[in-house]
């Protein structure tokens, strides 16, 4: 069972998504909220697997929330909840330190897959962001911002492609014939190498570098 948080300033929102969650066998809204400030507050009252924020809510955003609980020492997965199909807004979330962003109006179809998705440590891309990453793409080609590429190792761009494939440790240890802490080694000297946190910022790196398809 996913114990989710889920926090919008509109109640009727709250009570719709809620709706879809807590249908679900292995999904359950815990805590609910209105505003940022609550949003926090509850995590610190209730034990949960998971958070859904929208990213604009009165005191503090989604977005700020997502900063704070990020850097807790054992933070919960976070998705963004938005209106906004917006680039902008979208790589805010992942900075922000998100695993997922989904549009309200596509809540009923994208959002138990996002949170599923989060519930086993994957990120979550709502299917119009893949425009979007190849927009921001060929904008860095036309500046001439090209990602190396000899950054990463032989072995390391196999890992990274592998994890931006949505593949645990357990399944690249035995793809690649190594050990899942050779796998771990690896991911984590690639985060290093990167400046990087996570497999959705990973992701990107590997559409930018030709690893995977967009």
């Amino acid at each position: 069972m996913i114990r989710i948080l889920l926090a919008d300033d509109h109640a009727l929102v709250r009570r719709g998504v809620r709706l879809i969650l807590d249908s679900e066998p292995d999904l359950q809204v815990v805590a609910e909220a209105g505003d940022g400030a609550e949003a926090l507050a509850a995590v610190k009252e209730t034990e949960i697997d998971l958070a859904v924020l929208d990213v604009a809510m009165p005191r503090m955003t989604g977005l700020q929330v997502a900063r704070e609980l990020s850097r807790r020492r054992e933070p919960p997965p976070i998705l963004m909840l938005s209106m906004y199909d917006n680039e902008q807004y979208f790589f805010a979330a992942l900075k922000a330190g998100a695993c997922g962003y989904v549009l309200k109006s596509v809540a009923d179809r994208d959002l138990v897959d996002a949170c599923r998705a989060a519930g086993r440590g994957e990120s979550f891309l709502y299917p119009g962001v893949m425009s979007t990453l190849v927009r921001d793409y060929l904008d860095r080609v036309r500046r001439g911002d090209r990602v190396p590429g000899q950054v990463l190792t032989d072995r390391e761009d196999e890992v990274v492609k592998l994890i931006a494939e949505g593949h645990a440790s357990k399944e690249i240890a035995q793809l690649l014939t190594i050990s899942v802490k050779t796998v771990e080694r690896h991911r984590a000297n690639i985060l290093q190498k990167l400046g990087m946190r996570d497999r959705t910022e990973l992701t990107r790196y590997a559409i930018r570098a030709g690893l995977i398809e967009p």
